[in-house]
C-alpha cells in the first residue's frame, strides 16, 4: 500500500515525500504532470476531476492533502472533487494541511467562513467517514525568505513584516509541517485538529531577536502596513495574488493573536516540539 501526497514537488508535500521515503514507507507524488516530478516516483491526478484522483486514491494506505493556491472558486471545486474521490476510494487514512487557513478558532477574525475551500475540503472529508487529522500551521518560517523581507535583514538590519511588533504567532516552518503530518499518516490513533507552531507564539521581536542571535549582529523589528507590504510584493507575485495577502494581514490586524491552541497542539497531542527560527536558519543553511 502507498502513501499519495498531493503538492509533493511544492514546499509542504516535498519534504513530507522526501520523510516517508527515506525511513523505507512507499509514497508517490499526486501531480498533474508526471514528467515535473523529475525522477520522484508520481502518479498523475487532475484536481478538476473526480474519476482521476479516485484512481490515484484506490488501495492508498493514506493521502496527505493541500489545496493549491488558485483562484478560491477553483479551489472550492478541487475541494469538492477531492472529498468525493476519498469517498468513493476510501483509503485507510487522509490528512489535511490547511496551508496557514485557521479552521479551529469560531470567534476570531481569522477563522475561515464555513463556505471557504477548506472549511468544506474539511467537512465533506469528515463525511465519508475515513480516519481523518488536520494539520492546522499559522504562519511559515519560509515567509520570511521573501527577497523584500530577507533582503532588509541582511542589508539593513531591520526585519519588515506586516505584524504588530508585540502580536504573538505560532510560527512554523515547512519541516515542522512534515514532521507531523508524517507523524499522522502512520499512526491513525490522532485525529481531528492538531495546531502546529510556536507555543506560546512568538512576537515580531522575537523574530528580530532570533535573526540577531544567528546572524550575530543587531537586528530590529519594523512594523509595515499590510497595505505598503502588498505594495512591496505586487512585482514579484503578481496584484491578484499580492491583494490576497494584504487581505489575509488585514484580518491579522484585526486580532490579538494568530495562535494555536495548547491542547490541541502536536506538542501536546504528539509530543513534536517546532523549531526555534534560529534552529530553522540552521536547518536550511546546512
Amino acid at each position: 500500500m502507498t502513501y499519495v501526497i498531493h503538492g509533493a514537488t511544492g514546499a509542504q508535500g516535498g519534504p513530507l515525500l522526501a520523510r516517508l521515503t527515506g525511513s523505507g514507507q512507499r509514497a508517490v507524488a499526486a501531480v498533474r504532470n508526471t514528467v515535473a516530478a523529475k525522477g520522484v516516483p508520481a502518479v498523475a491526478v487532475d484536481n478538476a476531476s473526480v474519476d482521476s484522483l479516485a484512481a490515484a486514491y484506490e488501495g492508498a494506505k493514506g493521502v496527505f492533502i493541500h489545496l493549491p493556491v488558485v483562484a478560491e472558486a477553483n479551489r472550492l471545486q478541487y475541494a469538492r472533487n477531492i472529498a468525493q474521490a476519498v469517498g468513493r476510494a476510501k483509503p485507510r487514512r487522509v490528512v489535511i494541511s490547511t496551508s496557514g487557513w485557521v479552521v479551529d478558532e469560531p470567534n476570531s477574525p481569522l477563522q475561515n467562513p464555513p463556505d471557504s475551500a477548506i472549511a468544506t475540503l474539511i467537512r465533506e472529508v469528515q463525511q465519508t467517514g475515513v480516519s481523518l487529522a488536520v494539520v492546522a500551521p499559522r504562519l511559515f518560517f519560509e515567509n520570511l525568505l521573501n527577497p523584500v523581507v530577507l533582503g532588509a535583514v541582511k542589508s539593513e538590519g531591520i526585519l519588515r513584516y506586516p505584524l504588530r511588533a508585540d502580536y504573538p504567532v505560532s510560527w512554523s516552518s515547512h519541516l515542522d509541517v512534515s514532521e507531523v503530518a508524517e507523524r499522522l499518516l502512520l499512526d491513525i490513533s490522532v485525529t481531528g485538529v492538531v495546531g502546529v507552531g510556536q507555543a506560546p507564539g512568538i512576537t515580531g521581536m522575537d523574530l528580530a531577536a532570533g535573526f540577531s542571535s544567528y546572524l550575530g549582529r543587531p537586528v530590529s523589528f519594523s512594523s509595515l502596513l499590510p497595505e505598503a507590504f502588498g505594495e512591496l510584493i505586487a512585482p514579484l507575485f503578481g496584484a491578484d495574488a499580492a491583494a490576497g495577502v494584504v487581505a489575509g494581514y488585514q484580518a491579522q490586524a484585526r486580532a490579538s493573536a494568530n495562535a494555536i491552541t495548547q491542547d490541541t497542539s502536536a506538542q501536546r497531542l504528539l509530543g513534536l516540539t517546532p523549531r526555534s527560527l534560529q534552529q530553522w536558519l540552521t536547518d536550511i543553511s546546512a
